[in-house]
């Protein structure tokens, strides 16, 4: 159900301090002052008059608000009252704003999309009356490390072309149909709508792809230094990196390959390689699935077969006749028929 909050009865000489109160309820603690062009804060003098419609969608907290030119400032000490974080995208549907935040400063007039991280402090002016259509999205659920984060935040996101043509409109239709939304509907949009913000990250990163991919060969080296760990697994090495385990899996979705099919191919041909060395005196198929990181033999000989078309007895025979039991370990890493 939504709810309408605003300072229509309310009396003028109480009007601001009844105005921040609806701004932190709907959206976060922030101070707010009517608009003043030379920058000065007005304190508790002047008047502000607004109104807002807000509603949840799933995650998700919306808001329609009008109101008169005012500056918001959000703290160091507001974040410190309510440090859950989330992630706000703006839509200007009239008036214009202008955001700043970590040293960049973002104007949008009527039509403008601008994203601001309420974890750091930011400064929000509206010098003139103005409307719009705010969407919070809580950091947790976007699940989208810091340093990509901030690709976005603090900027105002083109709306002509590429994700920002797609995802204005959709935020701004979003809030406006949200009262209407029956629960299991609400929260298929809100997953649409993570996912597109998840996409509009993902395109301002592209100029980032370096540090991806360094990431990407770092987290390789990690794999290969711990193959002998039985507990190696996508959550092991995704905490290992300071990362989510669905961040790690976007991250290998380039690579054409699952990092649990990783883990397991590299273990495959590690074993490979060890059981050539010394041929059929060798060391056995179990104590070889063990020194890898496999606990059952049967697994590991049920992934061997499928990916080298042998079991791993019948492979290290055929490969020790092949090479005359010397030891070729470039073969050992090609699987047969693959």
């Amino acid at each position: 159900m939504s709810l309408f909050l605003t300072t229509d009865a309310t009396p003028a000489g109480e009007r601001l301090a009844d105005w921040r109160d609806i701004v932190g309820r709907a959206l976060v603690p922030m101070r707010v002052s009517p608009y003043s062009a030379d920058g000065e804060e007005a304190g508790d003098e002047g008047s502000v008059s607004g109104r807002i419609v807000a509603d949840r969608l799933g995650p998700l907290r919306l808001a329609t608000i009008e109101a008169d030119a005012q500056r918001l400032v959000r703290t160091r000490a507001d974040i410190a009252r309510s440090p859950r974080p989330f992630v706000a995208a703006h839509v200007q549907t009239s008036g214009r704003a202008e955001l700043r935040q970590d040293g960049r400063t973002a104007t949008v007039e009527t039509g403008g999309l601008l994203v601001l991280d309420t974890a750091r402090p930011y400064t929000l002016e509206f010098p003139e009356p103005f409307a719009c259509r705010t969407v919070l999205l809580p950091r947790h659920a976007l699940d989208l490390p810091d340093r990509d984060l901030r690709h976005v935040t603090g900027t105002a996101v083109g709306t002509d072309t590429g994700v920002g043509a797609i995802l204005m409109p959709f935020l701004a239709t979003l809030v406006a149909s949200a009262p209407s939304c029956p629960p299991a509907i609400a929260d298929r949009l809100a997953a649409g709508a993570l996912d597109l913000f998840g996409t509009l990250v993902a395109e301002r990163t592209r100029s980032g792809d370096g540090a991806r991919d360094e990431l990407v060969r770092r987290v390789r080296d990690h794999i290969d230094r711990h193959l002998a760990d039985p507990e190696l697994s996508p959550e092991t090495v995704a905490a290992a990196h300071h990362i989510s385990v669905r961040y790690l899996h976007r991250l290998f979705e380039k690579e054409n390959i699952t990092v649990g099919r990783l883990i397991q191919r590299r273990r495959l041909a590690r074993c490979a390689r060890e059981l050539l060395r010394g041929g059929a005196a060798g060391p056995s198929v179990a104590a070889v699935a063990h020194r890898w990181g496999f606990v059952s033999s049967a697994h590991f000989s049920r992934s061997f077969r499928g990916v080298y078309g042998h079991s791993p007895r019948e492979w290290r025979a055929l490969k020790s006749a092949a090479v005359g039991g010397a030891v070729d370990e470039t073969a050992a890493l090609e699987p047969i028929g693959h």
